[in-house]
């Protein structure tokens, strides 16, 4: 049991390791629009191992962008919502996991993708608040052409936060074409084969 949860969390830690290398990748228009690819293998393990797992996985890829110098800082506050909190609330993807590698397991291709679908929603929707949240509270007096600071965050996050939840559902979707088993960690396969 312990091997198996020591598992877990290595691989989610290779996991924020992954996702933090391809934050390098440059799919920004400016300080403000952002496609994360970082969000894939994150929403990968989150469907693999669940919320908990994917909530520490997604929570240590906030804290890498420090070491690697990939923050804005404005203030203490300003960075801890929009990297830890922020990238930790990426992990909810996990919420409709279970319902995932079901759906899988039943050979259930229609209902695997749309609980993919809610998943990485959810995600991103959760992610993408925090980031919106420090929009308004932090970076509101850099808002280009003086728009209202809260329509200028939601806008900017609001597009970010749907290319990147596009993205990883296109890519997710298809995986779940090509590999379905992805989803289902290979130390429970055999759990499962015994059902």
């Amino acid at each position: 049991m312990r091997s198996s949860s020591t598992k877990i969390w290595v691989e989610g830690t290779i996991i924020a390791a992954l996702a933090m290398v391809l934050s390098f990748i440059p799919l920004s228009i400016g300080s403000s629009f952002s496609i994360s690819l970082g969000q894939i293998p994150l929403a990968v393990y989150a469907f693999r191992r669940g919320t908990k797992p994917a909530l520490l996985a997604a929570f240590i890829w906030g804290i890498l962008h420090f070491p690697t110098g990939q923050t804005y800082f404005l203030s203490l506050i300003q960075v801890l919502i929009e990297y830890p909190i922020a990238f930790t609330f990426a992990g909810f993807t996990g919420l409709t996991a279970a319902k995932v590698r079901q759906a899988v397991l039943e050979k259930d291709q229609g209902n695997a993708q749309a609980q993919i679908v809610v998943g990485v929603l959810i995600g991103a929707i959760a992610r993408y608040f925090w980031h919106f949240v420090a929009g308004v509270a932090f970076w509101g007096s850099y808002a280009l052409w003086g728009m209202n600071p809260v329509i200028f965050s939601a806008v900017m996050n609001g597009a970010s936060g749907l290319a990147t939840a596009l993205v990883t559902t296109i890519v997710l979707l298809t995986l779940n074409r090509m590999y379905p088993t992805i989803f289902i960690p290979e130390d429970t396969k055999s759990d499962f084969s015994a059902e």
